[in-house]
């Protein structure tokens, strides 16, 4: 009888053990929430990824060392959680175009919710059954590099581009891959023809700017490398990253707001479906939390999509001047504007 109640407390010692040891997952033995892995596909510089990723790890130490980054172009997200849509390898879709995530929506890639900062949001700028937010607003702006112009010599319009002037002097982000540069190449259409019907004006107008473009960037680091060495003066680029440039990375650049105006595009995010959702949202609610969108605004030059109470200062007196674009329909023909400009002008200017 003593040999059978030994055994008896040594098996109850082991499976206590093996409990303790984490064998069941959920909640540790302290109490303390566990967390699962949380994969993040963003189209943001590194800077702001890395600074967010940093401020929500410490918020919640539950997701120190399990939150994954991968900085891909807005259009190559897209494409990645469309084709892992049977097995889903992201759970969040931080940085894409208005375009984009709808798409993404349409084709039923993303979780559909209603979080506690939707009600603040303009509804131009969140889709109608919560698949997708905007996050903040990025004004498509004339980048130069300041040391080989002053800005008295940088162009002051779109359509001073096409300049003789300007001949193998732009470098382009590589078109295809970028949803920045597909928003831009598309509003440049638009310009045209305000209605989408008739795109050819565009593609005439992009023809020129292709014959002044002496090479396309095979990624942002790639056009940054390339504009500050000179090797080109001048692009098109979102004035968010412009600034991070030049005031984080002493990069020599410039930029001009368009007289005809700039394309804004509204840039959000979303929880992809079928991936960690509990984690996503939360990520996703952390990321609209009132301080940190004051702190991006003032130290990482976002424009927030939901006011915020003070702006800082280069905010304050940036003196926006949207260009008057649709961007429904922009959503509509963007793909076939763009594949028509990657295979017909493409390097043919």
């Amino acid at each position: 009888m003593r040999r059978r109640l030994l055994l008896a407390g040594a098996l109850a010692t082991v499976l206590a053990a093996g409990t303790a040891c984490g064998g069941g997952g959920g909640d540790d033995a302290a109490g303390g929430a566990s967390a699962e892995k949380l994969t993040i596909y963003t189209a943001r510089d590194k800077k702001v990824s890395t600074y967010v990723v940093d401020q929500f790890t410490a918020k919640y130490p539950e997701y120190k060392g399990k939150v994954e980054i991968l900085n891909l172009g807005a259009q190559e997200i897209l494409e990645r959680v469309r084709a892992e849509k049977a097995n889903p390898q992201a759970d969040v879709w931080w940085g894409g175009t208005q375009q984009g995530l709808s798409a993404g929506a349409g084709e039923d890639l993303l979780t559909s919710w209603q979080p506690a900062f939707a009600a603040k949001m303009d509804p131009k700028y969140k889709d109608a059954e919560g698949r997708w937010f905007g996050e903040i607003l990025l004004p498509e702006v004339i980048m130069y590099n300041n040391k080989a112009l002053t800005p008295e010599q940088a162009p002051k319009d779109w359509d001073d581009l096409l300049k003789p002037e300007w001949k193998d002097k732009i470098i382009i982000r590589d078109v295809a891959a970028s949803g920045t540069m597909r928003s831009i190449y598309a509003a440049m259409i638009m310009r045209q023809s305000p209605d989408g019907s008739n795109p050819q004006p565009g593609y005439d107008w992009l023809k020129k700017l292709d014959a002044n473009t002496g090479a396309y960037a095979a990624n942002p680091t790639d056009l940054y490398l390339k504009l500050s060495r000179q090797q080109g003066v001048l692009s098109a680029w979102n004035l968010q990253d412009v600034l991070l440039q030049a005031n984080q990375s002493n990069m020599p650049f410039g930029y001009v707001m368009p007289a005809s105006g700039a394309p804004v595009l509204v840039d959000g995010i979303a929880a992809v479906k079928g991936g960690n959702t509990t984690g996503a949202q939360k990520f996703m609610e952390f990321l609209f939390d009132d301080k940190l969108r004051a702190d991006l605004a003032k130290d990482y030059y976002q424009i927030p999509a939901v006011d915020i109470a003070e702006k800082p200062e280069w905010l304050a007196q940036l003196g926006l001047k949207p260009l008057d674009v649709n961007w429904d329909v922009i959503g509509k023909n963007e793909t076939e504007w763009i594949n028509h400009w990657n295979g017909q002008i493409k390097n043919k200017g």
